[in-house]
């Protein structure tokens, strides 16, 4: 019994631990490499943001990174909008997409 109070202790305290260093996503990375060094947050926030709905947002991605030159798949499109829209817009996503 004491074995297994100190193992239920022992992930009690490392899950939390676990979870703040998990792996950074697909569209993080991808915005933290070519987008954060002209959007900052502050763009986001702003009144006159373009970004209005899940599909706008993904049009602005799209926009973005065809105006940079970057050439991204459909994927990459989507893990962006999907990264912008998990910290900071927060619109509902279609359910066919997720």
């Amino acid at each position: 019994m004491r074995i297994l109070l100190s193992t239920l202790f022992a992930l009690a305290v490392l899950a939390p631990a676990h979870a703040q260093t998990a792996a950074p996503s697909r569209g993080q990375l991808l915005y933290g490499t070519h987008c954060v060094e002209c959007h900052t947050t502050q763009m986001h926030w702003r009144a006159q943001r373009l970004a209005r709905d899940w599909d706008s947002l993904k049009g602005q991605v799209r926009r973005f990174q065809g105006l940079a030159g970057l050439a991204w798949s459909e994927e990459d499109i989507e893990a962006v909008a999907r990264h912008l829209n998990e910290t900071i817009y927060r619109f509902p996503e279609p359910q066919a997409r997720r």
